[in-house]
């Protein structure tokens, strides 16, 4: 049997799931505003208190090999801010009015969702999405990648009895236990809306699906330290991003185009952080430890230490070094470190003269993959951060901040908090934003009469106006 068919058995698995979820979507869609918050807050609460996130990052990191055990509690921040942003919008009813326009907004759920888990984060992509969700009174039925299921499933368990003891639904959230791709190309054409965080190849199928689809794209996040950027702040905020979580994150930092004139003093204070600056032929083993003949990532060395990382490369480096840098050997599809490298390692490429000459490398580094995703900037320079922001062909660009803990959403930042980010039509998707409550919405606009808003043709066309052009035969 081709790896695409789908079973009896499996089919007949996805139609009571879904037969179940669309009973649950009846019930939910009725709900009032303080009934979903009450939901909310009781699923984010009993899978992201600290005891049971713990847990499930433990599991997660376990039970997929890739990612820091120490670390991956960090990311708890994102249950805050998005429950934050949840709790401060409104979802059912009407949710906004604009008397200037007549308009009045009513918000209304989308149906049932199929979501996407990543390996990278199989404990707090579905907290996210279950919050956003039920917020917006949608059912989910949430398909695990197949190296991290069980994690996913608990966690989903948890949200389950939450619902359970609070005397809600259970099945307004559901997970299947045994994916394989041919389950997951079926669900997706069951649900209303697909939410897909994962590479190009889950994009192009949850696209391909027939059904609407938020997706996330693939990142390979950029930093420029132009000469006004201070390299111990600079270096801490790298060293930060960078080893968040053993660098699985699309957002953590990869390349680092740095002015000459501080470039010496950068890779000093990166190497005071904790970076291990490898040498020519350190750089050409980690390069063959990354990547197969063929190009494709090796992942027994994605998101590892960078300890395990050298000792793929047949090199040894200290117990105190946190992430490993290599000099950049070119830019191009040809030169394999000026591509996404999920893990703790950074490439660095120095850049002389002025400013242009950084946005020329940014742009070829976009060409060889994370067009869409995130780039950012450490500088005090207005001018130089506007010249990015109108070059770089990506949704979102951090300013002076570790770009793996502030692109989602971050407290010192507005950016809307999401596990969940849209790459643009750069990145394969149709949103360039990141995928917050309003996504999970369907909005119903009522218009009212207003006092007539229409300039006078004259005021419309300006210069090209001729009033003597008249409608023939008229």
């Amino acid at each position: 049997m081709a790896t695409h068919d789908i079973t009896p058995e499996q089919m007949q698995i996805l139609e009571e799931i879904f037969g179940r979820a669309r009973s649950a979507e009846k019930i939910i869609e009725q709900y009032p505003q303080e009934r979903v918050d009450r939901m909310c807050r009781a699923v984010a609460w009993a899978a992201g208190n600290p005891a049971a996130f713990e847990k499930l990052c433990l599991m997660g990191v376990d039970e997929s090999g890739a990612g820091d055990r120490a670390g991956r509690y960090g990311k708890r921040h994102k249950i805050l801010g998005v429950l934050r942003d949840a709790m401060r919008q409104k979802s059912v009813g009407l949710v906004e009015y604009l008397p200037e326009k007549g308009i009045s907004k009513y918000a209304k759920p989308v149906g049932v969702i199929t979501s996407l888990i990543p390996m990278t984060n199989p404990e707090l992509t579905p907290i996210v999405t279950a919050i956003y969700a039920l917020k917006a009174r949608d059912v989910v039925v949430f398909s695990p990648h197949p190296r991290t299921k069980k994690t996913t499933l608990e966690v989903v368990g948890i949200m389950r009895e939450a619902l359970r003891k609070i005397g809600e639904p259970e099945d307004f959230l559901q997970c299947v236990e045994n994916p394989n791709m041919a389950m997951v190309n079926r669900s997706m054409g069951m649900c209303d809306l697909i939410m897909a965080t994962g590479g190009p190849a889950m994009t192009k199928a949850a696209h391909s699906s027939g059904k609407p689809a938020y997706c996330s794209g693939a990142g390979n996040a950029t930093m420029i330290f132009d000469d006004t950027a201070d390299p111990d702040d600079a270096a801490r905020n790298t060293r930060i991003s960078k080893t968040s979580d053993f660098g699985s994150g699309c957002s953590a930092d990869g390349n680092l185009i740095i002015y000459g004139g501080i470039y010496g003093r950068v890779v000093e204070a990166l190497i005071r952080e904790g970076g291990y600056l490898a040498d020519d032929l350190q750089r050409e083993a980690l390069k063959r430890a990354m990547w197969d003949d063929e190009g494709h990532r090796i992942v027994d060395t994605v998101a590892v230490a960078p300890q395990k990382l050298a000792a793929a490369a047949g090199f040894e480096i200290s117990g105190d070094r946190k992430f490993i840098m290599v000099m950049g050997d070119g830019i191009g599809k040809e030169h394999k470190f000026s591509g996404e490298k999920l893990t703790t390692l950074l490439a660095l490429y120095r850049y002389d003269g002025g400013f242009e000459n950084a946005l020329a490398m940014m742009d070829e580094i976009y060409k060889v993959g994370g067009r869409g995703h995130s780039c950012g900037i450490y500088s005090f320079d207005d001018a130089h951060i506007e010249a990015l922001a109108l070059r770089a062909p990506v949704t979102r660009i951090m300013v002076r901040q570790p770009q793996s803990k502030a692109n989602a959403g971050s407290a010192e930042n507005g950016m809307p908090m999401t596990s969940s980010m849209g790459c643009g039509v750069w990145g394969g998707n149709q949103v360039s934003d990141n995928i917050g409550l309003k996504y999970y919405l369907q909005t119903t606009h009522v218009a009212r009469p207003i006092i007539k808003d229409q300039p006078d043709e004259a005021t419309l066309f300006g210069e090209f106006y001729d009033p003597g052009v008249k409608r023939p035969n008229a």
